[in-house]
């Protein structure tokens, strides 16, 4: 019930010199009481006029953030769901971003491989005059076929005792001439030694010891290939020295006389 007029009533008791505790003391315990009661409410006075409207603030406040809480909370929850929208929205664009990755790569991998596919159709179409060529030779050594195989197995049959000038006494102006005539036909200029025998394998006899000649590679041939037992007449021990090599890691046994 303290009001501002009633704390002016009692300023001009305040401002008075014997208005104090200790003076109150000296008069009486209960007056000293009373006075520093008075001077105590004034004060509470003076303090709660202005923690008053703090407080009214305060409530006032207090209020607003509650209410604020309540919508941030809302907020929060609308945000939440949104975020789960968004993760789901964001999923579906990252698997549509890696379809798009994965067609990009396949479109690039097709890409180079048209461009490769490009080049080698370019590439081979330089090839196929060659081609046609080799195709219609191919049909023509068919249809020689079956006279280049008479040569050569008449060669690996009969021209083994004989020097080259006699194999080629036989093969030219004997068996061909005999061919003709039955019009069977073959390779002119036959070359008995590509058909019968490949470059590796003649390779291999020259470091295992065999000549390099025509008539060395032939007996070779004939050593190799026949079905039946070779004779070597072999006064200079070449094709001797040539047979031990080859056949050392098939455990040839040797007799000597």
């Amino acid at each position: 019930s303290i009001n501002e007029e009633t704390v002016e009533l009692l300023q001009p008791y305040f401002n008075m010199e014997d208005y104090t505790l200790e003076y109150g003391k000296k008069v009486c315990g209960n007056v000293a009481g009373l006075l520093s009661w008075t001077q105590a409410m004034a004060i509470f006075y003076a303090v709660n006029r202005e923690v008053l409207p703090l407080k009214a603030n305060l409530a006032k406040q207090e209020g607003r953030l509650k209410i604020a809480n309540a919508e941030l909370a809302k907020a929060q929850e609308a945000l939440g769901e949104k975020q789960a929208e968004l993760d789901k929205v964001q999923a579906k664009f990252d698997a549509v971003m890696k379809e798009k990755m994965d067609l990009l790569n396949d479109a690039e991998t097709c890409r180079r491989k048209m461009q490769a596919a490009s080049v080698l159709i370019d590439g081979l179409s330089e090839e196929k005059v060659r081609w046609t060529q080799q195709s219609k030779e191919f049909k023509s050594q068919i249809n020689r076929l079956v006279g280049d195989v008479l040569l050569c197995t008449g060669f690996l049959s009969y021209c083994g005792p004989f020097n080259q000038n006699f194999r080629k006494l036989l093969i030219k102006d004997l068996w061909e001439a005999e061919m003709r005539a039955h019009k069977i036909p073959f390779s002119e200029n036959l070359n008995l030694i590509s058909v019968l025998v490949d470059p590796p394998t003649i390779s291999e006899w020259n470091l295992q010891g065999l000549p390099g000649d025509d008539l060395s590679i032939q007996n070779g041939i004939i050593v190799t290939k026949a079905t039946r037992y070779p004779l070597l007449v072999d006064p200079q021990t070449q094709g001797k020295s040539w047979i031990k090599k080859k056949e050392q890691d098939n455990e040839l046994q040797v007799n000597s006389v």
